[in-house]
């Protein structure tokens, strides 16, 4: 019986691989397709690209923008992938965006945000957000019975969903922010931000404040840079040492560091989004590692 399953395993496994294998030429044939209808459109001839791709590799100093005329019929016709040089030169000839020609191709950029779901980082960093998308998707209309008052399904409210193009809304965005996450294994401020939160920054707060308050809901939390990575942490000033100070109940200690010589509040924490019981918790035994130090602490990161 053992026997007969280990024969069946590889041959499932083999069919599922021919399938794939099958719905990926026929991908790539379509794609050929596309760009074969995209250069007729402009009345290129494939000679055209060809001399035209000669000229731009000769003017970057790169020969693998060059584009033979043999090589693009069998693009065009055979399903050939071409490479990045080559299709970012069949952008330019053809008049048609970077983007649209990566999703021939299964890649679509606009969906890059979405994809950072499949990997946790178990450090604490900040988060370039895709530049290259020219376009999102966001509700253009709302029920008339919305009430930010109130809490609500906001998915229900939304009559309308439209495309809109992101150049036009850059300049609604002259805000100071920049956006983190918390690391997966990131526990100083656990349980008031869970680790895999992603957080908002606004760097125009990046000066501690110091007082009293009547919560530790109400007291700032500062996104700080130090030479190992980054913490998300309270931040008290002694003198020129500035206190990162935990959660009290995170298990992490506080650290001492010299205030912009070895740390930097890069600003204040002013939103959050963080899913609910997934069942975070701090280790049970020892004293969790303050991230930012040692091996283990968050080096990933880049200042805008």
């Amino acid at each position: 019986m053992k026997r007969d399953n280990a024969v069946e395993e590889p041959r499932v496994l083999g069919a599922f691989r021919n399938r794939s294998r099958y719905a990926q030429a026929d991908a790539l044939l379509s794609a050929g397709r596309q760009l074969r209808e995209m250069r007729e459109s402009v009345g290129l001839t494939l000679r055209d690209v060809e001399l035209a791709s000669s000229n731009f590799a000769e003017a970057r100093g790169l020969e693998e923008f060059a584009l033979p005329s043999s090589r693009l019929s069998d693009i065009e016709s055979k399903g050939l992938l071409p490479s990045i040089y080559r299709l970012y030169v069949l952008s330019v000839l053809y008049r048609v965006s970077w983007t649209e020609l990566l999703r021939l191709y299964g890649i679509d950029l606009s969906e890059s945000n979405a994809d950072f779901s499949i990997g946790r980082p178990s450090r604490t960093h900040r988060i370039s957000a895709t530049e290259e998308i020219p376009e999102v998707r966001m509700p253009v209309k709302l029920d008339p019975a919305f009430d930010s008052r109130t809490t609500m399904n906001l998915g229900r409210m939304i009559e309308h969903w439209g495309v809109v193009p992101l150049q036009y809304l850059q300049a609604l965005s002259k805000t100071p922010y920049s956006y983190g996450y918390i690391g997966s294994e990131d526990y100083t401020m656990y349980p008031l931000l869970l680790p895999g939160s992603f957080i908002q920054i606004d760097e125009s707060r990046n000066h501690v404040e110091e007082g009293s308050w009547r919560s530790e809901y109400e007291r700032p939390i500062y996104f700080v840079e130090t030479r190992e990575g980054f913490i998300c942490c309270w931040c008290s000033l002694k003198g020129n040492d500035l206190v990162l100070q935990s959660h009290p109940l995170s298990s992490v200690p506080p650290r001492i560091m010299k205030n912009e010589s070895e740390a930097e509040v890069l600003g204040q924490v002013v939103g959050v989004a963080m899913r609910l019981g997934e069942g975070f918790g701090p280790p049970q035994t020892g004293k969790q590692s303050s991230p930012g130090s040692g091996a283990g602490g968050p080096k990933e990161g880049r200042r805008r």
